[in-house]
Formats: structure tokens, C-alpha cells, sequence
């Protein structure tokens, strides 16, 4: 793994149970994705979630940027009280 995103999510007020379920349903998206060799949908705080995947390289990471979860973080932008924060992060170790 080279590449990554971290993705920070703040859930709109009486939203968390409904981003929570979006997050643990986001995995049998990224199921099909053979790029995505790592994901993981965390929770942070009461209201603030994220998501960490990794890549072997930025053909994978593209690809899962324009994948399913990527369109339905679109698709359900009401659930969010601002637009998730993505960064595109370089993997310097991993076990």
C-alpha cells in the first residue's frame, strides 16, 4: 500500500444513526473494488465519522474516487452537515 484517503465526515444533527448505517453499508461497495485493499468507516465522536482506505497506487485511488461510496457521499449530502473533507494522504508504513 503507497497511497490512501482519509475522509472526515460531520454528520447533520439527528443524522448519526443514519450516517453510521450509510458508513457499514459502504463496505459491500467496496467489495467489488480490487484497487481498495484496505477500508475502514470509524467513528470519532458523537456526531464526526471517517473513512480510511488505502491503494497500492493513485490508478486504485482514482478509481475508488469515482466509485460507489464516492457517489453516494453525493447522493445522501443531507445527511452531512458540511461537505466531507478528503485528503489524499501517502501510506509511510503499514503492518
Amino acid at each position: 500500500m503507497k497511497v490512501g484517503l482519509y475522509v472526515r465526515l460531520e454528520a447533520a444533527a439527528g443524522s448519526e444513526d443514519e450516517v453510521a448505517a450509510f458508513l457499514q453499508q459502504g463496505q459491500a461497495l467496496v467489495e467489488d473494488e480490487p484497487g481498495t485493499i484496505v477500508w475502514y468507516a470509524i467513528r470519532l465522536g458523537p456526531s464526526t465519522f471517517g473513512i480510511f482506505d488505502a491503494f497500492e497506487d493513485d490508478a486504485g485511488r482514482d478509481a475508488h474516487l469515482n466509485g460507489k461510496v464516492a457517489q453516494g457521499l453525493s447522493d445522501n449530502a443531507k445527511l452531512f452537515a458540511e461537505p466531507p473533507s478528503i485528503e489524499r494522504v501517502d501510506v509511510l508504513a503499514s503492518k
